[in-house]
């Protein structure tokens, strides 16, 4: 009779969820700043081609966690694209992943534009148009892969 090898089912596995080389990991989510300049619909395109979209923000923390991604990122902090937009013909907010906007962090600007950055001079939200080129973060869910 051939001997019977038994090997244990969780031999190789990793443990928990993870990010890509690179990215940042907050609970279940991954988080990079990418520090080139793109129009906010480019700046989504790329995040959909690395496995996520721009970043939505659900809590004072994952801000403070972009932030501190941006600030290490940069010799000086640039108007950075996040994942809010208003929606087509409607002034509602949305974000890009679909998720629910359920914390803001407006500055007392009234600007023009569809597209929400951060912006540079006090680090709080604001609008701005679509199409200028700004810095991106980008969010993905963390997952067995890493």
């Amino acid at each position: 009779m051939a001997p019977c090898w038994s090997q244990s089912k969780h031999h190789n596995r990793k443990v928990g969820k993870g990010c890509p080389k690179g990215w940042t990991r907050l609970d279940d989510r991954c988080f990079i700043f990418q520090n080139e300049e793109r129009t906010f619909a480019d700046a989504e395109r790329v995040c959909q081609i690395l496995g996520g979209n721009l970043v939505s923000i659900h809590s004072q923390l994952e801000y403070s966690v972009v932030l501190d991604l941006i600030e290490r990122g940069t010799e000086n902090f640039p108007d950075t694209w996040i994942g809010l937009n208003e929606a087509v013909e409607s002034e509602q907010l949305m974000w890009t992943d679909g998720s629910v906007v359920d914390f803001e962090a407006f500055n007392n600007d009234d600007n023009d534009g569809s597209c929400v950055e951060i912006e540079n001079s006090d680090l709080l939200w604001d609008n701005d148009d679509c199409s200028d080129m700004n810095d991106y973060v980008c969010a993905r869910d963390a997952d067995d892969k890493y």
